[in-house]
């Protein structure tokens, strides 16, 4: 008999044991199911379906700024029931509520750089001092003397040279963010007390002073600055590359770099970009007031800070956004309006604000996904 061929499969040769069950065996559990057997639980037609994004991560950011929206519709009730006279008159309502806004818009523009730090695990102590730095050097006489272009042109690249220092500091300095902010805020302020001489500088350039005064189709320019620095912050976290790197810093900076990105150039720019928000901010508050002076921006950092937790973003970095942070400003600034309508002093509106900031840290450590997995999934 001729052996078959060297590698060949003998075609007269039963199926090995594994290739079909023997008859009356039972068939091994990958096997499709038999008449009469239970289907498995994910093939069943009543089986619960997965949650949509409503109800996991993706809908968080939504959820939460629908809650800030609530909240800011309750402090307009309060508004209502307070001084009726006011958010109850039509004539009154629109001028008050514009001057809600271009009470925020100032500090609204700084709360966008505030909220790119902090979402990649950082901090930004020195804001109030770069505002002040930026605000006198822009209106020192020789400043003055370029026009509004001199001006404008000033305050930017001092708060982006500012924010520079700053990443420097902690990207290739190794410093705490904390520390080097920290330190960047008393030079600045030192600095801007030096250059101004410790005394209220005027703004003399027309152009500049507009700024607070004038209006585009009804609405202030104030708040136009705030709605395009908004849009281009909203923008860049969730459109490039850039707000994606960031998250993905504030997340976990280690795997950021090993997925291949540049730590060091990346957090100085962030840092630039809070800068240049001072810059803005500082042309702003000068416009208001017609003046800069050493001690312009007080609190500012923190309030920043503040309305950024209020939006949702976390202080350990990774998450955060644009509009939520917009509403923690305006919840601020509303706070604020409902407290000098009614006359109230502002030693309790720093406690109404401590509280706030205080429920919306506990919030955000309050496990929602938890109580999600627990309750019905139908």
């Amino acid at each position: 008999m001729n052996s078959p061929a060297l590698g060949a499969t003998p075609v007269d040769q039963p199926a090995p044991p594994t290739a079909a069950p023997t008859a009356g065996s039972t068939a091994p559990p990958t096997a499709a199911p038999t008449a009469g057997s239970i289907a498995p639980p994910t093939a069943a037609p009543g089986a619960a379906r997965p949650p949509g994004w409503w109800r996991d991560e993706r809908g968080e950011p939504v959820r939460r700024n629908l809650g800030l929206v609530v909240v800011l519709i309750a402090l307009l009730g309060i508004g209502a029931a307070t001084r009726p006279d006011i958010f109850l008159d039509a004539d009154r309502l629109g001028p008050n509520l514009f001057s809600i806004l271009k009470q925020a818009s100032a500090i609204g523009v700084v709360t966008v750089g505030m909220t790119f730090v902090i979402i990649s695990g950082g901090i930004d102590l020195s804001v109030g001092g770069v505002i002040a730095l930026a605000g006198v050097w822009s209106t020192t006489v020789a400043t003055q003397s370029f026009g509004v272009a001199g001006v404008v042109f000033t305050a930017l690249v001092v708060g982006l040279g500012a924010g520079l220092v700053n990443g420097a500091l902690v990207a290739y300095g190794r410093l705490v963010p904390f520390i080097a902010t920290l330190a960047m805020f008393v030079a600045a302020r030192g600095l801007a007390a030096r250059i101004s001489g410790k005394q209220t500088q005027t703004v003399d350039v027309a152009a500049v002073n507009d700024i607070a005064t004038a209006r585009i189709l009804g609405v202030p320019v104030l708040v136009w600055i705030l709605a395009a620095v908004v849009l281009l912050g909203w923008g860049l976290l969730n459109r490039t590359t850039f707000g994606r790197r960031t998250v993905a810093l504030g997340g976990n900076a280690e795997a950021a770099r090993l997925a291949g990105i540049r730590i060091r150039p990346h957090t100085m720019l962030l840092y630039g970009v809070s800068g240049v928000c001072c810059g803005v901010g500082a042309l702003m508050l000068t416009a208001q007031a017609t003046s800069a002076q050493a001690a312009m921006a007080d609190m500012y950092e923190l309030d920043a800070i503040a309305a950024a937790i209020i939006g949702g973003t976390l202080l350990t970095g990774g998450r955060g956004t644009i509009v939520g942070s917009l509403l923690g400003v305006l919840v601020f600034s509303t706070i604020t309006n409902l407290f000098a309508v009614n006359n109230l002093p502002t030693e309790v509106q720093n406690m109404v604000k401590g509280g706030i900031i205080v429920a919306a840290v506990l919030v955000q450590q309050f496990p929602f996904g938890r109580l999600r997995r627990r309750g019905p999934t139908g």
